[in-house]
């Protein structure tokens, strides 16, 4: 038996694995870096992260990734050079993250790597008929597991869409295996730059999970906050605070046949971008509007959005309680939108149930890693409301 294979079989069969979480998303702020610590899979998965650090980005780096990010024409041979160097970026933060933590590469057992995507096209926005769902994400796995020497598990999405989906929400997974509680109807709400939450029924039925995105979390807010105020976010809401909403603006922003689009969906920057809020803002005939009124109004959005979605989809009568994550968490004034459009849920971050929720989504990637290497063996639905039920993850060895 090849030796790499030989390694994989004993760390699948090891009690415990101590695998890296890594997540980059559309904000580009940084590469979230989890060690976690995994007994167990499926259901039976317990989990303790260990260290957690995000590794922010050069401004630099952002601007080679926003050379391609989310764009239909780019350059071909910028992107070829991309996947590489980005997986070598990031093989460098997790040695730096390893030697800050003084943990040595050959005690960690595997890398989850998410990538960077790049470009996100459910065949509903494409719209080719000959074409299905499609999404790329650049940061070569193989790249990563030779600058680390760890085995690296990569490219999560392309199995998800071979099996019928779109690629996306992969929340959906991890959030079973480790959220779920019997008796208490729970929703995983991940507020990042596309705003997604999970439904978690508290009688255990796989079948009845439910995910879902629901569009623009702070992709609209950032991009604004970047052109026309020079800083990378809207910090405690603290300029959208000052402004006023504009109705007319946020009427326009709802007209768009995606929030009419049957759930489960998915979307990303390539639709809510700077150009559909700059048309948006021509068809409202609102020209002369202040920029504190458009994030204000901005903001609003993101809310109605994310609320109508949970509104649209969940049993009226339901007792839930909403668990939050991601950067939006951390706008005062979204969430106050959020739970003054919900007043009958109750709200708590991961906090509660013992997980950082900054470090959510990274772990989330090394639920599916321990999956892919230790488990896969959990039915999730069986396929029903467009959930594969399959692992995922391509494995690249070091050597």
């Amino acid at each position: 038996m090849n030796k790499n294979l030989t390694k994989l079989c004993i760390i699948a069969s090891k009690k415990s694995r101590l695998i890296i979480g890594l997540m980059s998303g559309t904000s580009l702020d940084g590469l979230d870096v989890a060690l976690c610590c995994f007994t167990g899979s499926g259901l039976d998965t317990k989990i303790e992260i260990l260290q957690f650090d995000t590794v922010d980005y050069e401004p630099s780096f952002k601007e080679e990734i926003r050379s391609v990010f989310s764009k239909i024409t780019v350059n071909l041979e910028k992107i070829c050079l991309l996947n590489g160097w980005v997986a070598k970026e990031h093989a460098a933060m997790i040695l730096q993250c390893l030697k800050k933590w003084k943990i040595s590469a050959n005690e960690i057992d595997l890398i989850a790597s998410h990538g960077q995507t790049i470009y996100h096209a459910p065949k509903w926005l494409h719209q080719q008929e000959k074409f299905g769902n499609a999404t790329l994400q650049i940061g070569d796995g193989d790249q990563i597991a030779v600058a680390t020497g760890i085995i690296t598990v990569s490219d999560f999405r392309q199995k998800h869409i071979a099996a019928g989906g779109e690629g996306a929400p992969l929340a959906v997974y991890g959030d079973y295996f480790i959220f779920s509680k019997k008796g208490e109807d729970r929703i995983m709400l991940n507020i990042g730059g596309i705003a997604n939450f999970t439904y978690l029924p508290g009688n255990l039925n796989a079948a009845d999970i439910f995910s879902s995105d629901t569009g623009p979390g702070n992709t609209l807010i950032d991009a604004y906050a970047q052109a026309h105020f020079q800083v990378a976010f809207d910090k405690n809401a603290v300029i959208a605070s000052q402004g006023i909403i504009n109705e007319d603006l946020l009427q326009t922003l709802m007209q768009h046949s995606f929030f009419e689009k049957d759930f489960p969906k998915t979307t990303g920057p390539e639709l809510f971008n700077l150009a559909y809020l700059e048309s948006a803002i021509l068809v409202a005939d609102v020209q002369s509007i202040a920029h504190v009124d458009v994030m204000a109004t901005l903001t609003r959005f993101s809310a109605i959005t994310i609320a109508g979605a949970l509104q649209r989809t969940l049993n009226k009568e339901g007792n839930f309680v909403i668990y939050t994550s991601g950067g939006g968490m951390h706008n005062p004034l979204l969430m106050q939108h959020i739970h003054s459009l919900l007043p009958g849920y109750r709200f708590f971050t991961t906090d509660t149930l013992h997980i950082n929720p900054d470090a959510k989504e990274a772990l989330l990637f090394a639920i599916l890693a321990n999956e892919c290497v230790a488990g896969g063996e959990t039915a999730i639905g069986n396929g029903t409301n467009d959930i594969p039920s399959v692992s995922m993850g391509k494995i690249s060895f070091p050597w």
